[in-house]
């Protein structure tokens, strides 16, 4: 693999044979992710042996294949002095206790106030770039309601040893809530495809139209009159997983006004990402961490029990 100036040259090999282009961008370039690479490809900057080709392109050994990587894009997302509470930080990588209420990165009608404004000023803009401009260092996301732990990126070297870890599902992710109602069993798996709704695009549903597979382990931790308290445990992450999958099964997190009903004195679902385990994409060390019940959690808890 040569690089010259901003072309990258590739020779597959004989491994290669058979794979798609943009997959095998992904795994020769370290620089370059799956999505980075379609998006690559999309526009026309990828050539197998002097062609321009499309992502389904598959490959043979001996193809030459050039990228052209443009430079990476001025951030212009604004640096925040939002105070934070980073639970573990080293030079590749940072475990961010969300609180409930903050958003992760800028979109439509929340630009400022961010996790991500408040990552630019805490990190001095070094965040990895695979995601763009808008989601610098950020592998995982979660609501803005939900509370808890998030892994961030510094490196894009941590970035595509996290997500791939992610897409292999040897990533722990464990949350509490409180759903209404009392599940059958006290432990189980709720294995259901989520999609795009067919008719309100802002929300999720299970579907096996335009879906990816999605799984959830659940083990009830107590009961009280009309609601229980339980765990979770993501094998996949898709977007609001656990809240369609609470609700498909008919027992909607307490609070969730999307997929059940609001609950009163309480903004957004009761959720909370508890626990983040994962090998460090650098050091290759197992690494662990748990954050305990915030305040809205213990009160609704309390509220509930009554």
């Amino acid at each position: 693999m040569t690089i010259n100036e901003d072309i990258l040259i590739i020779t597959a090999e004989e491994c290669h044979s058979g794979m798609r282009i943009d997959k095998f961008l992904s795994l020769a370039a370290a620089e370059v992710s799956r999505s980075m690479a379609a998006k690559l490809i999309s526009e026309g900057n990828v050539r197998v042996n002097g062609r321009a080709v499309s992502k389904s392109c598959v490959i043979n050994a001996g193809d030459e294949i050039s990228a052209v990587i443009p430079e990476p894009q001025a951030l212009d997302v604004k640096a925040e002095n939002i105070p934070l509470e980073i639970i573990y930080e080293d030079d590749h990588l940072l475990v961010v206790n969300k609180p409930k209420g903050m958003v992760v990165h800028p979109a439509a009608g929340n630009y400022t106030g961010t996790l991500v404004n408040a990552l630019m000023y805490h990190c001095g803009g070094r965040l990895s770039s695979i995601n763009g401009v808008i989601r610098p260092g950020i592998v995982h996301r979660i609501d803005k309601n939900t509370s808890g732990l998030l892994i961030v990126a510094k490196t894009d070297a941590a970035h595509t040893g996290l997500a791939a870890q992610i897409k292999e599902h040897s990533f722990t992710r464990e949350y509490s809530a409180i759903v209404c109602g009392h599940l059958k069993e006290q432990t189980g798996t709720v294995d259901a495809p989520i999609g795009r709704h067919p008719t309100d695009r802002k929300k999720m549903t299970v579907t096996e139209r335009n879906s990816k597979q999605a799984v959830t382990h659940y083990t009830v931790i107590e009961e009280y009159p009309k609601y229980s308290f339980v765990r979770l445990r993501l094998e996949t992450g898709r977007t609001h997983q656990i809240r369609v999958h609470m609700s498909y099964i008919g027992h909607p997190v307490l609070g969730d006004d999307v997929y059940g009903k609001p609950f009163k004195g309480l903004e957004g679902q009761c959720l909370h990402a508890g626990r983040i385990g994962f090998v460090h994409p650098i050091t290759n060390e197992y690494m662990e961490f748990q954050s305990e019940l915030p305040q809205y959690f213990c009160e609704a808890m309390e509220k509930v029990r009554g």
